[in-house]
C-alpha cells in the first residue's frame, strides 16, 4: 500500500511554503520503521489520544478545583478547544493539520493536579524546579509505557515544550522560537482558548461580573465567547496571510485587546481571594503528599516502576504527583493522613 506516500505527496502539493512537510521530518529519537498507512505526525497525535497521560486531563483542574458544575472547564476540555482552534488556523493558512493537532494535543500532559497551584508547589519543592511544559516533554518521551516513552517526532517534541508564554510575548521570541510555525499556531491558539473559557467559566462561578470586564477589549473582541474567538482567529489569519512573511500575524487593536484581557484575567481571576483560597489547601495536600512519598521507598517503587538507579528519588516523586488526578490527589490524602470512621459494630443479642 502507498496510502502514506500519497498523503505526504498532497503535502508538499497543497500546503504553504511555510508549513512543515511529515516527508521532510527531523525523525524521531529512536528510528523505526513507518506506517504505510499514517504520516508520521497522524501516528504522533493517534499515540497521544492513547496515552495515559492524556486520559487522566479529564480529572485535572483547568482554573477551579474540583468544581461540582457539569460545566466547568477540565484540563481535558481545554486542550480539546485548543485543537480545534489551532486546527482552525492552520487550515486557513494551509499548515500542517497533523502536526498542529498533535502539539495541541500533547501540549498540557505534564500539568499537575490543582492546576497551576500544584506546578508553583512542586516548583518549591523538587530541586532545579518544576516547569509543566518540560513535564509534557517528560511524559512523552521518558514516562508513557511503563518508562519507553511515545518516541514522537522532533517537531511535535518541540512544539511541546515551546507553548507556554504566562504573561510573556504573545509571539514566539526572536531566541529559541518554534522551530515550526505551526508550532506557534498551537501557542497563540491556547492563548485564545483560555482567555476566552477562563472568563466564561469566572463569570458562571460569579468570581466577576460582565461590567467588570475592560470595556475598550469588549468593543474590539466582542461581547459574546464565540464572537471572541471568531474574531481573534479571522485576524490572525487575514493579517497573518496579507503580511506574508511566514510569521503570525495580529493587528494592533486586536493584539491590544487580547493583551488586555489576559491582564485582566491574571489580576481579577487567578489571583482572586476566592482562587487562592483553594489554591492554599491544595497546595498542603500536595506538600504532604510530597513529604510523605519522599520517605518511603517501597511505596514510590512500587507505583512508578519505570526507573534506572540513575534517576534522583525527589525526579521521582515529582513523577508521580505531577501525573495525578486532582480527585487521586484527594483520595490518597484522605487515606493517608485523614483518620477512618470506626466501623458500627451492632451490640449483641
Amino acid at each position: 500500500m502507498e496510502i502514506r506516500k500519497d498523503l505526504e505527496e498532497k503535502e508538499e502539493a497543497l500546503l504553504s511554503p511555510w508549513a512543515a512537510r511529515a516527508r521532510r521530518s527531523r525523525g524521531r529519537l529512536k528510528p523505526e520503521p513507518e506506517c504505510p498507512l499514517r504520516t508520521c505526525f497522524q501516528r504522533d497525535r493517534d499515540r497521544i489520544i492513547h496515552s495515559k497521560a492524556f486520559r487522566r486531563l479529564k480529572h485535572k483542574t483547568q482554573v477551579f478545583l474540583a468544581p461540582t458544575g457539569d460545566h466547568y472547564r477540565t484540563r481535558l476540555t481545554h486542550t480539546l478547544e485548543v485543537a480545534q482552534i489551532a486546527r482552525t488556523i492552520a487550515r486557513a493558512l494551509r499548515l500542517n493539520e497533523d502536526l498542529t493537532e498533535a502539539i495541541a494535543l500533547g501540549h498540557d500532559l505534564g500539568h499537575t493536579p490543582f492546576g497551576h497551584a500544584g506546578e508553583e508547589v512542586l516548583n518549591e519543592l523538587v530541586p532545579g524546579g518544576f516547569r509543566h511544559y518540560e513535564q509534557s516533554l517528560r511524559v512523552v518521551d521518558c514516562l508513557e509505557k511503563e518508562g519507553r516513552g511515545l518516541n514522537l517526532t522532533h517537531e511535535v517534541r518541540d512544539g511541546i515544550v515551546k507553548h507556554s508564554k504566562g504573561l510573556g510575548p504573545i509571539f514566539a521570541p526572536e531566541k529559541d522560537p518554534p522551530l515550526t510555525l505551526e508550532a506557534e499556531v498551537v501557542r497563540i491558539a491556547d492563548l485564545i482558548a483560555y482567555v476566552n473559557h477562563d472568563l466564561d467559566d469566572a463569570l458562571r462561578a460569579g468570581i466577576i461580573r460582565e461590567r467588570d470586564i475592560p470595556e475598550s477589549a469588549l468593543r474590539v473582541l466582542g461581547r459574546r465567547h464565540a464572537a471572541r474567538i471568531n474574531t481573534l482567529v479571522t485576524d490572525l489569519v487575514r493579517e497573518t496571510l496579507l503580511t506574508g512573511d511566514g510569521r503570525l500575524h495580529l493587528s494592533d487593536r486586536v493584539l491590544k485587546a487580547l493583551s488586555d484581557l489576559r491582564a485582566f484575567l491574571f489580576e481579577r481571576v487567578y489571583r482572586a481571594r476566592e482562587v487562592r483560597q483553594e489554591f492554599e489547601k491544595a497546595r498542603k495536600i500536595l506538600i504532604e503528599l510530597y513529604e510523605y512519598y519522599l520517605n518511603r521507598d517501597s511505596v514510590w517503587e512500587r507505583e512508578m516502576p519505570c526507573y534506572d538507579q540513575e534517576v534522583p528519588k525527589e525526579r521521582i516523586v515529582c513523577d508521580f504527583i505531577a501525573g495525578m488526578t486532582d480527585r487521586y490527589a484527594l483520595y490518597l490524602y484522605e487515606k493517608l493522613f485523614l483518620p477512618r470512621p470506626y466501623p458500627v459494630v451492632s451490640a449483641p443479642e
